[in-house]
């Protein structure tokens, strides 16, 4: 019965992936087994039987071991022989048939055969196994055939949680059980799968992989023994069935024994630590010296278990490999471990160190690096891209074997240019000398540092003296610096030139150059991921995207693999057929065309990532876990698991690349996958491999829809089903993830050669996975680009060639990356094309530099220093050299170079002194045109040690910034700083001329930065300057003085301003006239270069220069100055504190973000016909200004609902709605937008705001529907007029003649007497004499046949209240003085108001106190008259009076005074009027009045009777016609009862008309009363009828025409003075005269007739004629 082989049973990644096709019928039987049938292994039961003596002879005859002991199960190391070879016999039941397979399994044995080392794994731990194996096999061949022993059956469960036994402690009562125990399979390190290298996170994982292993083994969880009897039939049975599986092979046997006894020494070795071991370096790296631009390789060896994870260094600090891409490579192959350092220079001089570490511990292992230069080499950062040699004659030769040998280069290939197609050749002749034949050179040429290897496309020959290189078919992928290098044992010489290659000509004009650098990424057994490199040359059109084609290697047929081009530069290619190779192209399409196809790609086969690394290279398989024994045999057909760690490894417009890791349940058969997606946010699958599963763990997804999102699952299946799915992707936007570089920055043109300039950029912001930079050339002034590379080149710096000397030119730069090409970057400033030495220009070397000093000095060396020469040269100084000599005895020695590379400060440190020897130095300074003249000798410096406790003195002493008044020093820090640290600096100035006792410190306190602006200088004084350094021993030796300088502000200074753009980008500008061609601008901060370009971007162009903040912050407070080199000390400086920051920023925010200023928030009204207007107004609109009208966070449009308008030139921005509805409720926003400028208002239109503003919407509908016809423009309303009447008015519109107006109060119309003509728009209607009952509700209608308007006033309650509290502060205010008038029954005080009414409350007061009102002293109003009336007065009336009028909220006071003279005289007047009364009442008077004419015919009977009355009785008398008239037969008068008189005529003729005269007269006065009569005559009347005519004056009703009553007793003077006194009225209020009676009746007053009279006195007046009351 079959086992399956242990590495297949735990396989955690790959799970076919290291099968050998000799296994595939084990596998596919082992599949086949059942559950009931398990494994049979005798001898496996021997490893567990401690007393079994049988076992251990038979042991013994074939496998000595050391003692029973090692297979002791009580033994507490568990010995690992009895282990292996338990675990041996398990899993290798195939006996001695399945040795030849067993040699297979083994891992990395030297002893092994070729094809048993086919699938080592680096682990001698398999090799133990097998030999484990091995002795298992031998002993079950020895007759153990016979022992019926308990045997073991061990087997694997591929299920993730594996059914564990209890576990069994050790014990001296349990020795004889079995026991749980499991061991751990020693591997090596896979290699290389696909690609994937073995990166630091992988060790990791491993060594924590480890820990969780070992643990697990501690405690003995996860193992599980069960026992099962077998007869020795079934035993034989199953070595039979073995036997026909395979065939043993004796010579693989043998081998195996060999190997025995090692792997029982590395059991005992293992065993001594509990199968751990901490590292140990088999072989340890050594030191190298080299030469410059040489590579290094540095290896080791450790071992150690678990495998230790080896870490390199260079000088203590870990090797980033992606930090510094090529530089270095680190390798790890089955425990060798190698670190490879490419090109090699100066920086590489380092201590390495390899630190191999695992969880017992950590060890390391140094070596040295020492890196050589030719004496007198130029610096190689000056000869990038461009032809050079390194003659040996420029220095002394090197050491070694290698100075018997020149090398130059005669005859040699220049930069060239080719095109695309075309054959091209590179050639030297070398000349070496001496010429020793027997000692060959070795030939090797470079493009851009990587060693070119013959090819098709490349040929190389060497004919002994002439070396050649020949690009048959140049492409575009050739372009780069060639590099010759001919190598004399450790010596070499190169020679470089740069290639060009250049489009050929397309087939369709305009067409797009062909696509580079094609390539295979990430090949499986269904798709290659193919990227390439963007062409330069686009044709004057966009390219469109790319095809990519795909040929089946040995065939000529090309498929295009894509429908639609791609713009990404990568893209999948699937439909492949696994094992088949194919090669690939790709081509470029824009309007005009397609391009050319590209170089094809390198064959690639269409294979599982694991089958290729297994072809490769031949590792074993990786790691494959503990060995777990259950109790039966795992179960077959298990459903595996979900995959995990599920993740997106790329995604762009076209497709998605999925990676997973298998799982950990996973049954013994391989395993496939079915992908799956959904979009996300829904929950609906799709299969995306529906025909055909993905057997490995990558896959790419196509026909995505792009822009929308999409999750992701993965599914396991094998025979036995499909697993559950894995945990979906997060979701994942079809789009490029990566994005279009943005464009370089800082384009830099500087001379280089007469045909060539060296261009240099920055890095674009934010740039990702940048392919390189395409750089192109346009003559000044053409408007024609062309490309001056065709390949990108990576770094930020490149030599264009090919130029035209003296033209001038311009270049710009764009980026590549695989998302496609950044936009161009800004034109460089024009440059002419000159050599940059003596191109046009006097350049000479620096003159020499001065004052050297010691600045520190020890036992072996001294620190010099020195001031920077004063002539450059015309040139940026680019170094130092020192040398120095001996001075013995006074006499000085040879010169020695202390330096070979130049130095770029100002101060060098000289090793290797002798101590106490006195020594003299000399510096030279280096500029482009060469070395200058070294300085003088310096003065004889003894080489001690400095043991003083205060510090050295300062170095490298300057100013920049000299202005009229103040300068800024700088200094560098003393390089000896004494025994303790420093603690600040001092500064000493004075006059230049002045004498040393002038020095005076500038500062008080030391200072803790190493610069200071010195302020207060006097214009035009000459100073020098030195500081000194202080520690807490004592101030130091002061520096050099500094050269005078002359405080003065030089004509055309200028200052660094601060600018922030209209992007808000804050930057510190600077310009400069006075620059020369070298000039450059430094820019630092607090006086220290600034080489963090993180926080700054500059930009020079011309004389000017930008530094641009990236984001101003806290961390760029600070100093910023500019220097411009090569001038005479032009420099500013710029102060940015805290609050000049916060200045900034809010200007900066404020361009960045301008807001439109508006003159008026949004605002809303409503408008003449209901409609709702919103408005705002800003204060200025430019003509693109926009607006954007939003209602609850939605965009609202111009339509039927909403006019929108905005008025550019007033700034104006309304929306008119038509009507506001319910559902119009929310908030409004007004968005504007004028160019980068914006703002937005916003009004919330909710709750009861909402709801006003609408019902007030609706009222102004409403309202404008009323106007459309006559309409009130104010309601109806009142006033009181100022004669204390009311008038109801309202004010009327759009009325015309045919409108009539209706009044009514109380729903009864009122009747109007005159028509209104509406000339003045106002309707009145006049209440004279307002009182309660005018109290009601009026209202007024305007009709016409366009409609009705109604306005109504309710004058009731309050509104009634208030109106009569008007009416009546009206009457009190038009109340007169009081006056005082005298009367018959006594005095009498009054005022007249415009009229009287109820509500006015009158009230008086006497002398401050209330009046008390009775029958002498009342009050009363008569008609207009209020009046208070004292009857029979007395002296105690005297005094001063008051009248108080009450309005309901106000009095008003009239005040009179009633004493002295006022009151005598009125007193006086009362006694006069009292008497007249008396007269009055007692005259005689004609009671019962004659009429005044009496007309009667003639012969009729005419009867006057009358009542006369008077004290005494009168005397009666007649006159007719003025004459005496006396009684007679025609005319009886009568006078009877002292009071009744009578006149009778019988018969009336002519004669008796006339006038007849009643006199009445007594002692009081005489009354006349007149009547006339007239007789008519009637003519022709033959029968006349006597008719009377009686008069009566009391008794009958006479017809009274007109009364006329003459008091004679009265003068004149007395009834004018009456008159004047007392004014007369028509209506008494209280008093009445009756005369029916004899019976004297005095006058009264009544109160209760006071209404009645009120009545009377309103008839009498009237209402205004302007409306009556209709019933």
């Amino acid at each position: 019965m079959m086992s399956l082989p242990f590495y297949q049973r735990h396989h955690d990644h790959y799970d076919r992936a290291y099968r050998h096709k000799a296994l595939q019928s084990t596998v596919s039987q082992y599949q086949k087994e059942t559950k009931s049938k398990s494994a049979v292994y005798a001898q496996g039961s021997a490893a567990y039987a401690r007393g079994s003596a049988a076992y251990r002879h038979t042991s013994a005859a074939d496998f000595s071991l050391e003692s029973s002991a090692a297979y002791s199960h009580g033994s507490s190391a568990h010995s690992l022989e009895s282990a292996a070879y338990s675990y041996g016999s398990t899993a290798y039941d195939h006996a001695a048939a399945q040795s030849k397979r067993s040699a297979a399994y083994s891992l990395d044995s030297e002893a092994l055969s070729k094809s048993s080392a086919a699938y080592s794994h680096g682990s001698e731990s398999i090799n133990k196994l097998a030999a484990a194996y091995r002795l298992g096999s031998e002993t079950y061949g020895l007759g153990l055939k016979d022992s019926n022993l308990m045997i073991e059956d061990q087997s694997y469960k591929m299920s993730p949680k594996a059914k564990r036994a209890k576990q069994n402690l050790a014990s001296e009562d349990k020795e004889n059980e079995a026991m749980d125990y499991s061991v751990p399979i020693f591997t090596g390190r896979e290699v290389s799968i696909s690609g994937i290298t073995d990166t630091e996170e992988e060790r990791i994982k491993e060594s924590a992989a480890y820990v969780a292993r070992r643990n697990l083994f501690a405690t003995g969880e996860g193992v599980s023994v069960s026992k099962v009897a077998k007869s020795v039939s079934e035993e034989e049975h199953h070595e039979k069935k073995s036997r026909k599986v395979a065939i043993r092979e004796s010579a693989e046997r043998v081998a195996l024994k060999k190997t025995l006894e090692d792997t029982q020494a590395f059991h005992k070795k293992l065993n001594q630590d509990k199968l751990l071991h901490p590292p140990e370096f088999v072989i340890k790296p050594r030191s190298h010296t080299i030469w410059e631009k040489q590579n290094v390789k540095f290896h080791c060896t450790v071992a150690g278990w678990p495998a230790p994870r080896v870490t390199w260094y260079k000088n203590n600090v870990p090797i980033d490999v992606q930090a510094h891409p090529g530089k270095y490579t680190i390798e790890n192959r089955y425990g060798l471990h190698s670190l490879e350092i490419s090109t090699c220079d100066f920086d590489d001089i380092a201590q390495y160190r390899a630190s191999a570490m695992n969880v017992k511990g950590e060890i390391s292992a140094y070596a040295s690096l020492v890196v050589k230069r030719y004496k007198g080499e130029i610096d190689a950062s000056h000869l990038h891209a461009g032809t050079f040699s390194m003659p040996l004659s420029l220095g002394v030769t090197p050491h070694g074997f290698a100075s018997r040998f020149e090398i130059k280069f005669i005859d040699k290939f220049e930069v060239t240019f080719g095109r695309e197609g075309e054959t091209m050749s590179l050639g030297c002749t070398v000349v070496i000398s001496p010429d020793i034949k027997r000692f060959k050179p070795d030939i090797e040429w470079y493009r851009n540092g990587v060693l070119i290897t013959p090819s098709k496309w490349v040929q190389m020959h060497w004919t002994g003296e002439r070396a050649s290189l020949t690009l048959t078919h140049a492409n575009k992928e050739d372009e780069g610096l060639y590099t010759l290098r001919v190598v004399m044992g450790e010596y070499y010489e190169e020679y470089s030139g740069y290639v060009f290659v250049r489009d050929a000509d397309a087939e369709i004009p305009g067409a797009p150059g062909a696509p580079l650098d094609v390539q295979c990424l990430d090949a499986n057994k269904d798709y290659v991921i193919v990227s390439w490199k963007q062409p330069a040359v686009d044709g004057g059109n966009p390219i469109l995207g790319y095809f990519i084609d795909r040929c089946e290697v040995g065939t000529t047929h090309w498929t295009q693999c894509n429908e639609t081009p791609v713009k990404f530069a990568r893209f999948p290619v699937t439909g492949l057929i696994e094992g088949r190779s194919y090669i690939f192209r790709v081509r470029a399409v824009n309007r005009a065309g397609v391009s050319l196809p590209s170089r094809v790609s390198e064959a690639v086969a269409a294979l599982d990532p694991a089958d290729r690394a297994r072809l490769r290279s031949h590792p074993s398989a990786p790691w494959t876990g503990q060995i777990i024994v259950t109790e039966e045999e795992p179960a077959e057909g298990v459903i595996p698991g979900p995959p995990t760690d599920l993740q997106v490894i790329e995604a762009t417009k076209n497709y998605v690349v999925l990676s997973w890791k298998p799982p950990g349940q996973r049954g013994h058969e391989g395993i496939m996958y079915f992908v799956e997606k959904c979009i996300a946010g829904t929950e609906d699958w799709q299969r995306v491999n529906t025909e055909i599963p993905v057997k490995s763990p990558r896959f790419a997804v196509f026909d995505l829809s792009e822009g929308k999102s999409y999750c992701f699952r993965v599914r396991c299946c094998n025979s036995a089903g499909i697993g559950e799915p894995s945990e979906a992707t997060e979701a994942t936007v079809v789009d490029d993830k990566l994005d279009i570089p943005k464009p370089p920055g800082r384009i830099m043109p500087t001379r280089n050669t007469d045909t060539s300039v060296v261009v240099t950029w920055t890095e674009p912001p934010d740039a990702k996975e940048l392919v390189g930079y395409y750089i192109e050339s346009s003559v000044v002034g053409s408007g024609h680009w062309e490309p001056c590379n065709n390949n990108p080149v990576k770094g930020t710096r490149f030599i264009c060639h090919g130029l035209i000397n003296g033209e001038k030119y311009i270049f710009r730069v764009r980026a590549v990356n695989a998302a496609g090409l950044s936009e161009f970057s800004q034109d460089s400033e024009p440059i002419e094309v000159q050599a940059a030495i003596g191109g046009g220009l006097l350049h000479a070397a620096p003159s020499p530099p001065y004052d050297i000093t010691v600045l520190e000095s020890v036992r072996d060396s001294m620190v010099l220093g020195w001031k920077q020469p004063k002539a450059t040269g015309g040139t940026e100084i680019t170094g130092y050299y020192v040398n120095y000599r001996e001075v013995i005895g006074g006499v000085p020695g040879k010169w020695r170079e202390a330096n070979i590379k130049a130095i770029s400060e100002r101060a060098y440190r000289i090793e290797n002194l002798k101590e106490n020897m006195v020594y003299q130095f000399q510096v030279a300074a280096a500029n482009l045109a060469g070395v200058g003249t070294p300085s003088l000798p310096s003065k004889p410096f003894k080489c001690e040690e400095w043991t003083i406790a205060v510090p050295g003195p300062p170095h490298d002493v300057t100013y920049t910034e000299v202005r009229k008044d103040s300068l800024v020093l700088l200094w560098k820090e003393p390089v000896y700083t004494g025994r303790s640290p420093i603690a600040g600096y001092y500064i000493d100035m004075k006059e230049t001329e002045a004498k040393e006792e002038h020095w005076r410190s500038v500062n008080e306190k030391p200072l803790q930065k190493k610069f200071l602006k010195i302020a207060g200088l006097t214009e035009g004084v000459s100073y020098v300057f030195r500081v000194r350094a202080t520690n807490q021993a004592g101030v130091g030796r002061p520096s050099d003085i500094t050269d005078p300088v002359v405080a003065e502000t030089r004509p055309g200074t200028k200052e660094v301003v601060v600018n922030v753009d209209d992007d808000g980008v804050i930057s510190l500008n600077f310009e400069c006239d006075q620059m020369s061609p070298n000039s450059k601008f430094v820019w630092s901060k607090d006086y220290e270069p600034i080489e963090d370009d993180s926080r700054l971007d500059i930009d020079s162009k011309g004389g000017k220069s930008k530094a641009v903040f990236k984001n101003l912050g806290e961390d760029d407070l600070g100093i910023y100055s500019c220097v411009v080199t090569d001038t005479d000390g032009v420099s500013s400086g710029y102060t940015i504190d805290e609050e000049e920051m916060k200045r900034l920023l809010a200007l900066s925010h404020e361009h960045k973000f301008p807001t439109i200023p508006l003159a008026s928030e949004l605002a809303v009204e409503i408008l003449e016909k209901g409609e709702v207007r919103f408005w705002l107004q800003a204060e200025k609109l430019s003509g693109n200004a926009k607006a954007n009208f939003v209602f609850n966070d939605k965009e609202i449009f111009n339509g039927e609902k909403y006019k929108m308008k905005v008025d550019q030139r007033t700034g104006l921005v309304e929306m008119i709605m038509d009507k506001l509805e319910d559902k119009d409720e929310g908030t409004y926003t007004f968005q504007l937008q004028d160019g980068k400028a914006t703002n937005q208002s916003s009004l919330v239109l909710i709750g009861d705001v909402f709801k006003k503003l609408r019902d007030e919407a609706e009222f102004q509908r409403k309202e404008w529907h009323r106007k459309q016809g006559p309409h009130f423009v104010d309601q109806l309303g009142w006033e009181v007029t100022d004669d204390c009447n009311v008038m109801l008015k309202c004010k009327v519109a759009n009325i015309k003649k045919e409108t009539h107006i209706v009044w009514y109060k109380d729903d009864r119309e009122i009747m109007v007497d005159e028509e209104h003509d509406f000339k003045d728009g106002v309707c009145t209607l006049l209440i004279s004499e307002f009182s309660k009952k005018d109290t009601g509700i009026y209202e007024v209608i305007l009709k016409d046949d366009r409609g009705k308007d109604v306005s109504e006033l309710k004058l009731t309650d309050t509104a009634f209240a208030d109106l009569m509290n008007e009416v009546c502060r009206r009457i009190a205010l038009s109340a007169t003085d009081l006056k005082i008038q005298s009367t018959a029954e006594g005095i009498r005080l009054y005022s007249f108001v415009t009229y009287y009414v109820e509500d006015l409350r009158v009230g008086w007061v006497h002398n401050d106190t209330q009046i008390r009102f009775s029958d002498r002293v009342k009050t009363g109003v008569t008609g207009e008259q209020i009046w208070l009336q004292i009857n029979e007065p007395t002296p105690q009336d005297k005094g001063k009076y008051t009248m108080e009028l009450f309005d309901g909220k106000t009095g008003h006071k009239k005040t009179v005074d009633l004493s002295g003279q006022a009151f005598d005289e009125a007193f006086a007047e009362f006694q006069r009027l009292k008497q007249a009364a008396i007269a009055e009442k007692n005259r005689a008077r004609v009671l019962g009045g004659l009429p005044d004419v009496v007309t009667i015919q003639e012969g009729k009977a005419l009867n006057l009777s009358c009542t006369v009355w008077g004290d005494p009785t009168p005397e009666v008398s007649w006159l007719k016609n003025e004459k005496s008239f006396v009684s007679d037969a025609n005319c009886i008068l009568k006078f009877e009862a002292g009071k009744n008189v009578s006149f009778t005529i019988s018969a009336v003729s002519t004669h008796d008309s006339g006038k007849y005269s009643l006199v009445v007269k007594n002692k009081y006065g005489t009354e006349t009363s007149d009547v006339t009569v007239i007789v008519i005559t009637v003519s022709g009347q033959t029968d006349t009828a006597k008719h009377t005519v009686s008069i009566s004056g009391q008794s009958q009703n006479n017809i009274t025409v007109s009364k006329k009553k003459k008091a004679t007793t009265m003068s004149k003077s007395q009834q004018e003075k009456e008159k004047k006194d007392i004014k007369p009225h028509v209506d008494e209020v209280i008093a009445t005269e009756e005369t029916s009676d004899s019976k004297e009746i005095p006058r009264v007053e009544k109160e209760k007739n006071i209404e009645n009279n009120q009545e009377t006195a309103k008839k009498t007046h009237g209402k205004a004629a302007a409306a009556r009351t209709v019933p």
